[in-house]
């Protein structure tokens, strides 16, 4: 026993004289791990970039669609192969999308700097339409698909880029003539209601937001109206094209000229405990081409303007986090304020009734004739919805559009007596391009855990149009529409969606 005794003491010596000798060798202190720290100075979630004073947020959601009755996602079959409502139209069309946001701050002596971007991964299914020879294409990008900034075949889309700091905000952002609900009041699947701005793909701005107190801000600033707020310059002096889903049956074609001016915007707001009240208005340049040439001259450019008045009531007796939303817009020569991006269908219709009808409804910005100046588009509308919670799990929305189009006597005496007759025949008595869209919807939605919800919805729109009598037309195999006499009349449609969403 004293043997062994004195083994492991002298071995557990001869260990600690070697581990000095070796720590000899090594740093005198070891440099700290440096963890992830959270920052608590703009809400939960964020946490400090390692290394840096800069806060850093991530989110986003992945989701599944699925829409009945619809090609467009989800705005109803109302124009091209599926607004044909033959075998050219899907019976239903399915997209997934992956959608990443990252938000980042920093504290500054000026103030808060703050980036934001989000971004989407998208697939839609396509369709398919006729070649004229009894055989069909197949289209991976049906109408629609690209309207909300992410193609089909799973290409990426920005819905947002921007900076923001000292008040300003420079990059893609939601135009400040939006709500914050944009066209999603009723928390709808359903993108083209009509009666108001759009709001969930941004634009290119430079804006500046003072902020007044107790709830009241105030926004100016200039933003990109090329690809979101141009719905059209039509010079009816093009020769009319009578064939089907081509946007010029007696109503011209497009005609731009180079933009020159980006919109102005404003808004001004006031956010309280009992909801928030929002005034918007913008003013669009409207800058035609030619004529015909450089030689033929054109008309002169001219402002267009848009105005809207929103309100959301919260703390209803009906329930916790029940709320309304209401808003009301007049436009004249700025239609896209109006019918928004999204709602393309709504400003581009051609809807068929099996084989025998036909409906029109286009909505430009301005129309002008040869050698005439152009004559502003006007255009009203709503959109309201009501918003109610059962219980922490179950949840439902009811919630409906409208917008009224209307043509100046110029441009419908230009229309009805030359271009309009020349497209569609002697067979209508009564010519008028003007026209109302009318949309209702509800949906219900189930969250069985925090952040994942289902959502089942149906939405019905219905054209209401001027026009009388009939329409002789030529054949379209792309659409499988024989030539021949169609009656003119208002249409209709509907669609039932379906999504599962988990937020992150």
């Amino acid at each position: 026993m004293k043997f062994m005794k004195s083994l492991f003491l002298g071995s557990a010596a001869g260990l600690v004289i070697i581990g000095g000798t070796q720590a000899a060798d090594l740093p005198l202190k070891a440099k700290a791990v440096e963890y992830v720290k959270i920052c608590s100075l703009y809400g939960a979630g964020f946490y400090y970039i390692p290394g840096t004073d800069t806060c850093i947020k991530l989110g986003g959601y992945v989701r599944a669609d699925m829409g009945i009755n619809t090609n467009l996602m989800f705005a109803g079959n109302t124009l091209g192969a599926p607004g044909a409502r033959n075998r050219f139209g899907n019976a239903f069309t399915w997209r997934s999308r992956a959608d990443l946001n990252i938000d980042t701050r920093t504290a500054t002596e000026y103030g808060v700097v703050r980036t934001y971007m989000d971004t989407v991964f998208t697939w839609t299914s396509g369709g398919y339409a006729g070649d004229g020879t009894g055989a069909t294409v197949y289209n991976s990008a049906p109408p629609g698909a690209s309207g909300n900034g992410a193609v089909s075949g799973g290409q990426l889309g920005v819905y947002y880029a921007f900076i923001q700091f000292a008040g300003f905000t420079v990059g893609r952002a939601a135009s400040q003539f939006s709500t914050p609900w944009g066209n999603y009041l009723g928390n709808n699947i359903f993108d083209g209601l009509v009666g108001g701005g759009g709001g969930i793909i941004g634009v290119n701005q430079f804006t500046y937001t003072a902020e007044f107190g107790n709830g009241v801000s105030g926004s100016i600033g200039v933003q990109d109206p090329v690809q979101y707020y141009q719905a059209g310059i039509l010079n009816l002096g093009v020769a009319p094209n009578a064939v089907f889903g081509t946007a010029n049956l007696g109503y011209g074609a497009n005609d731009y000229g180079g933009t020159t001016v980006p919109d102005v915007v404003g808004q001004l707001r006031v956010d309280q405990a009992w909801g928030s009240f929002q005034a918007s208005v913008a003013a669009h340049n409207n800058n035609p081409a030619y004529y015909t040439d450089q030689a033929s001259g054109g008309p002169r450019d001219k402002w267009g303007w848009a105005g809207q008045l929103a309100l959301s009531i919260k703390n209803l007796p009906t329930g916790p986090g029940d709320t309304v939303d209401f808003q009301g817009v007049y436009t004249n020569g700025a239609t896209r304020y109006n019918i928004q991006d999204l709602a393309a269908a709504a400003g581009v219709n051609t809807i068929y009734t099996g084989i025998t009808g036909i409906g029109y409804g286009f909505a430009p910005d301005a129309v002008f004739g040869p050698g005439g100046q152009l004559e502003l588009v006007s255009t009203w509308g709503m959109r309201g919805a009501f918003n109610h919670n059962w219980n922490p799990y179950w949840a439902t929305s009811v919630f409906g559009a409208y917008a009224s189009v209307s043509y100046t006597g110029a441009a419908k005496n230009i229309m009805c007596n030359v271009t309009i007759p020349v497209a569609l025949g002697a067979g209508v008595t009564t010519c008028n391009p003007d026209y109302n869209i009318g949309q209702i919807g509800a949906n219900l939605r189930w969250t069985p855990v925090k952040n994942l919800t289902f959502t089942t919805e149906g939405v019905y729109t219905m054209l209401d149009q001027k026009y009388a009598g009939t329409a002789i037309l030529p054949s379209n195999p792309a659409v499988g529409k024989p030539g021949g006499v169609y009656a003119l009349k208002d249409q209709d449609t509907w669609t039932v969606m379906f999504r599962a969403q988990r937020t992150w």
